[in-house]
């Protein structure tokens, strides 16, 4: 079923109890991610996690960042290309 079909077929007051639900209990990719992040975590911490003198593993340091890449200026391209093409 497309989005287009679903949207046609449930009413607006079932769309608001889906969003109320999703925002108690989130489901899907992001917080599949969460959760494979909080495994990686206690696993890393369970098995030594840094070492004596270090910090321990934080859940931050497992979640997937999905920031879109600094855009680059024309200039800084050039160069690029420049330093690829040996010049």
């Amino acid at each position: 079923m497309t989005v287009n079909q679903l949207l046609s077929q449930i009413s607006s007051r079932e769309l608001s109890e889906w969003a109320a639900y999703y925002s108690i209990e989130p489901f899907g990719e992001r917080r599949e991610d969460l959760r494979a992040a909080m495994m990686a975590c206690t696993i890393a911490n369970a098995a030594g996690g840094r070492g004596k003198n270090k910090p321990a593993f934080k859940l931050k340091d497992f979640l997937l960042n999905f920031e879109p890449p600094k855009q680059q200026s024309n200039d800084e391209m050039k160069s690029i290309l420049k330093a690829i093409a040996g010049k």
